[in-house]
């Protein structure tokens, strides 16, 4: 029997003591700190928001993969070290020895380091997370191409609710879509093959259920509003007219109201379906209603005998007619009419209603070259104070709804609320819509169903209230076509 001593062996080395190991664990320490700190604000504030969860469950994580990944490479190349050297002799390993007083040093400065950068990422995490939650965010990282939808979100009557809460919602399903669509945006945006204009998102937005009727209730759109509408016409005094009107926005819910008016569309308690053969949604040639019994009525525009089962049919809701809730392009008759109404442009300038409109809708490369050319053709035409302020006024409304760099306008972008300028309402209520029996139609020409006019005119004759309604007096004599067909929003 051997009396040899077994040999202790000698302790494996520790291939994670390396500074570049060391390093990654802080690195996933930090991260891993960061991912909980967001992890609770998404958990305790109130709704969702998609650029919180990329901090949160994409770029957090990224970091702590990458802190991971060092300490790997820490591990690996000490281990190689040790195997082409075969001895720890001469490598720098990492050791803290707390009977040395430089040591003991060494590790209360890094642990106040430690605190400082677990204290600079809690708040560096927080306030990302707010940035990436603001409008600032969406409408100014990319300046030039959300410029337009920027400053026209300022002035729209959304201008307290959050870019994302329209366009992306809640919900893990539309949270990925959207950063999907997202990933292409920042390419074409960097590679500068974005289209100009920007089209209008009809086609990937969420449903209105999902969006406005988180804040608008459907069943409480009841009832008449009282608008009035200043116009000035196009001639040398710059002519005053008026309307007063009723609107019947009326509902669809006989619990809350009258069922009727213009919110019958909605599909509360009466379902209407179309098809849109072109992608801004103007040109609706077929239509379907379902009124609360279970009655159904086609409807066809002349001509369109095309098989509809190779069409994508729409359930309409707000937004069919409500297309530009946040980004407003005012058209130059309407922004000047308000100008003027407000007393911000002189009604008594001879033809400055027909001037201010020209010179706006005049082709301008830039807006610096749109200011200088507004000032030099209105200043030779209005010398003094009043015209100064008439070109003020006109230079603010070019600044705030004209984009050339965009080639974004009002001409862009149709507004289907109401009629005037755009189909509008016509698109489908143009007495063209015929049912099977071809003698029931889509009214189009019955205007007290959607507006009853109280006054219209100027001076005495708005004093003249008749609560039955007046027949609409078109200015310069009776026109029994469209609106849109002579109105376009400019000269």
């Amino acid at each position: 029997m051997s009396t040899e001593q077994p040999v202790a062996s000698e302790k494996m080395p520790s291939y994670f003591r390396n500074w570049i190991s060391f390093a990654g664990l802080a690195l996933a320490g930090a991260s891993l700190f960061s991912f909980l700190l967001l992890f609770v604000l998404d958990s305790v504030r109130h709704g969702q928001s998609p650029y919180m969860g990329i901090l949160t469950y994409l770029v957090v994580p990224a970091f702590l993969i990458a802190g991971l990944a060092l300490t790997g490479v820490g591990w690996w190349l000490r281990r190689r070290q040790v195997r082409r050297d075969g001895t720890l002799a001469g490598a720098k390993d990492l050791t803290i020895d707390l009977a040395h007083p430089r040591d003991r040093k060494i590790l209360v400065g890094f642990s106040i380091g430690v605190l400082c950068f677990l204290l600079l990422s809690a708040v560096g995490s927080y306030q990302t997370y707010h940035f990436t939650e603001s409008v600032q965010f969406c409408g100014q990282l990319c300046h030039t191409v959300m410029e337009p939808e920027f400053v026209t979100y300022q002035h729209g009557s959304h201008a307290r609710v959050t870019c994302t809460e329209c366009h992306i919602g809640s919900g893990a399903t539309w949270f990925v879509r959207s950063k999907l669509a997202g990933s292409y945006q920042v390419y074409a945006t960097m590679a500068k093959k974005y289209p100009t204009p920007i089209p209008t998102p009809v086609h990937n937005l969420r449903p209105a259920q999902d969006t406005c009727e988180r804040c608008h209730w459907p069943k409480k759109f009841v009832g008449n509003l009282d608008r009035t509408y200043n116009y000035f016409l196009g001639e040398e005094t710059n002519t005053f007219f008026s309307m007063r009107m009723v609107m019947r926005v009326g509902g669809a819910d006989p619990s809350h109201g009258p069922v009727g008016g213009i919110h019958w569309h909605m599909n509360v308690g009466n379902k209407v379906e179309y098809i849109a053969t072109d992608p801004a949604r103007q040109k609706i040639p077929w239509v379907r209603t379902i009124n609360a019994q279970g009655v159904v009525t086609e409807y066809r525009a002349k001509g369109f005998t095309n098989d509809i089962s190779q069409y994508t049919l729409r359930s309409m809701d707000c937004v069919d007619c409500h297309n530009r809730p946040a980004h407003v392009y005012k058209s130059p008759n309407d922004a000047v009419n308000l100008a003027m109404s407000l007393g911000k442009i002189d009604a008594r300038l001879p033809w400055v209603k027909t001037n201010a409109v020209f010179i706006l809708t005049q082709p301008y490369a830039t807006k610096e070259a749109a200011a200088q050319k507004i000032a030099s053709f209105l200043g030779a035409k209005y010398p003094g104070p009043s015209g100064q302020a008439a070109i003020d006024v006109v230079q603010q409304i070019y600044q705030e709804n004209f984009f050339p760099l965009m080639k974004a306008s009002w001409k862009n972008y149709p507004n289907n609320i109401g009629h005037k300028d755009w189909p509008g309402c016509f698109r489908c209520h143009d007495d063209k819509h015929l049912a099977k029996d071809g003698k029931q139609s889509i009214k189009g020409n019955e205007c007290n169903t959607c507006h009853v006019i109280l006054a219209q005119g100027s001076g005495k004759e708005l004093e003249q209230l008749e609560a039955k309604g007046q027949k609409f007096k078109h200015p310069g004599g009776d026109y029994d076509g469209l609106c849109n067909d002579c109105h376009t929003g400019g000269p």
